[in-house]
């Protein structure tokens, strides 16, 4: 019996991942949608192709990542990594949500030191514009 993978539950993980909010997501996905409409896509168990896309566009992530996360098998492995010392997981994940959380919180951290060299530079101009007066 093949197991079917929840895309709905599945884009909700990542976008929890990423520290993202379903508004901040709405936002990403364009002017007719809404937190309520994030929702009820997260609880879908199926995401028609075209708004995977747009989706996985908006967390920067790969579509496959979403298709093909399944939280059981990932629990499996890590469990029998820990569980058994002498135990070699072969695994060669396409995505890496841990790499695309870094590579989220470095664009964050160098949009937090743009704005502040701005905010320095406002600050220089005032005292000088204060101290022309």
């Amino acid at each position: 019996m093949e197991k079917k993978i929840h895309e709905g539950r599945n884009v909700k993980r990542f976008r929890e991942m990423l520290g993202m909010k379903q508004e901040t997501l709405a936002y990403e996905l364009g002017d007719d949608w809404n937190q309520k409409k994030v929702s009820l896509l997260e609880a879908k168990e199926t995401i028609d192709a075209p708004l995977l896309q747009q989706i996985s566009a908006a967390l920067k992530i790969p579509v496959e990542a979403i298709q093909n996360f399944d939280e059981e098998q990932a629990i499996t492995v890590i469990s029998s990594t820990f569980n058994d010392g002498a135990a070699v997981v072969q695994h060669n994940p396409v995505f890496n949500p841990v790499d695309a959380v870094l590579k989220l919180h470095e664009e964050k951290m160098a949009l937090y030191e743009r704005m502040l060299k701005e905010k320095d530079e406002l600050m220089a101009r005032l005292e000088r514009l204060i101290g022309e007066k």
